[in-house]
């Protein structure tokens, strides 16, 4: 039987190739480490510049080293062109790391236009945060309601976006006086140093927001997020105390214990389902996949030097969330997601959300402090939440103050959406509790029935 040999020249040039092709991944990978170990310092530069050095210093050697070994016989023009080889895998690796260290966007923060429909005032509040404040004046033929209501949105430190601006037009048509703030860092507000991103900071927020408006205690409306830093609120009494009324929406998790619940989530939602959002992604840009990746694996911390704050503001667009905008909508409402904000509304903080969230989760239980809690409350859960069910049951089992919970059938994390009426039956049952009216719906769960609603609900 005869066998097939490559000719032996053949074999040392394909060797060679190889070799070349893992320089250039030990490059990359050596970067990469550099950037984690270094916090991505000098926008990057601290990790590519040794990876280069070490590099290069590293083709010197093999470069004289096979002039030595290849001299005899050869032209002078072939020995150089032998000496410079070793340098083409530098060369590649510098090009494919390069660009994770240049801004793409403008590296001071670019802030949303104005809205059209509604002025943007801007607050400087007492704990030092400015916010972009944004009021709606009670409007419609109806009777007004004489405590202002405070809507804080989900993100967290995310713009307000306009599917959420229109619901609180339908509010302020039904006669309420509302109010909405956007979180420092995100839509219009200014910026904090990153370790000043916290949940409790955000709670003396809402406190120094309703000392702001003078008038009293207020009426709380708080969605996701927002629904978290007003639970936290509830369980803090110089807090709670401004605080009239409160509308628990979709409710992340409190603190620490209850954000390592892996527990029961609602009906399918859209997420897998949707078709992929559209528009330009940051994450199809080198610097900022590296840098949004490793941010999201825990690998650089908030605070990281590879990009700093205002630039990931600037860069990071709706699209980027993927399947997170999914995730809030029904399954069976895959295919008619709206819209949920315009490119030039769109805001979101990713360093500083990621922030925020790490301190709830590191912070200790607050079950006891809400256990003290005497402002009427209610808790709101869609039937296809994307959230795990025991972070809205552990603040229904700790908060003796919630009267009502009101379980939306139909509806996804997002629950005034737009589709079908929702916003209406939204308004419904908030409305029905700030006036101390009977709830359009059952009272489900309640305290006792936790355990079956998990049952009955997975």
């Amino acid at each position: 039987m005869s066998t097939f040999a490559l000719p032996a020249p053949l074999l040392r040039r394909a060797a060679r190739s190889l070799s070349a092709l893992a320089a250039v991944v030990a490059s990359v990978l050596a970067f990469l480490a550099l950037v984690v170990l270094t916090d991505g310092a000098g926008s990057g530069l601290a990790a590519w510049l040794p990876v280069l050095a070490a590099g290069t210093a590293l083709a010197l050697w093999r470069s004289r080293s096979r002039s030595r070994s290849r001299s005899r016989g050869r032209s002078r023009s072939r020995i150089r062109v032998a000496r410079l080889v070793p340098f083409l895998p530098v060369v590649v690796a510098a090009a494919l790391t390069a660009p994770v260290c240049v801004p793409t966007v403008p590296t001071a923060r670019q802030y949303p236009p104005d809205l059209p429909f509604v002025a943007t005032e801007h607050w400087s509040l007492d704990t030092g945060s400015s916010v972009a404040v944004y009021h709606y004046p009670p409007a419609g033929p109806g009777p007004r309601h004489p405590v202002p209501l405070v809507y804080l949105n989900g993100g967290p430190v995310r713009g307000i976006s306009l599917l959420d601006h229109r619901f609180l037009q339908l509010l302020a048509g039904q006669g309420y006086d509302v109010y909405a703030y956007e979180q420092p860092g995100g839509g219009r507000s200014g910026l904090l140093p990153m370790d000043q991103y916290t949940a409790d900071r955000s709670v003396r927020d809402l406190g120094a927001f309703v000392d702001r408006l003078g008038g009293g205690a207020v009426d709380v409306l708080g969605f996701s997020s927002g629904a978290v830093v007003l639970t936290r609120a509830l369980a803090d009494p110089g807090t709670a105390a401004r605080v009239h009324r409160a509308v628990i929406a979709e409710p992340g998790p409190m603190d620490g214990p209850t954000a390592r619940i892996a527990g029961h989530r609602g009906r399918e939602s859209a997420r897998g389902l949707a078709p992929d959002p559209t528009g330009p992604r940051s994450t199809h840009v080198p610097r900022y996949a590296v840098a949004f990746g490793l941010l999201r694996l825990g690998l650089l911390s908030p605070g990281t030097g590879l990009i700093g704050q205002a630039e990931g503001d600037n860069a990071f667009t709706a699209a980027d969330l993927g399947g997170d905008t999914a995730s809030a909508y029904c399954a069976r409402d895959a295919y008619r997601i709206p819209v949920e904000d315009s490119a030039r509304n769109f805001s979101f903080s990713p360093a500083a959300s990621l922030r925020v969230q790490r301190t709830v989760r590191d912070s200790a239980s607050i079950a006891s402090q809400l256990g003290r809690s005497r402002t009427p409350a209610m808790l709101m859960i869609a039937e296809c939440s994307s959230q795990v069910r025991q972070w809205a049951t552990a603040v229904l089992a700790a908060d003796p103050a919630i009267q009502r919970t009101q379980f939306m059938p139909g509806v996804g994390h997002h629950m005034w959406n737009g589709l079908d009426g929702n916003n209406d039956r939204a308004a419904a049952v908030i409305g029905a509790f700030l006036q101390d009216q009977p709830a359009p719906l059952p009272n489900s769960p309640t305290r006792e029935g936790i355990q079956a609603f998990l049952r009955d609900h997975e």
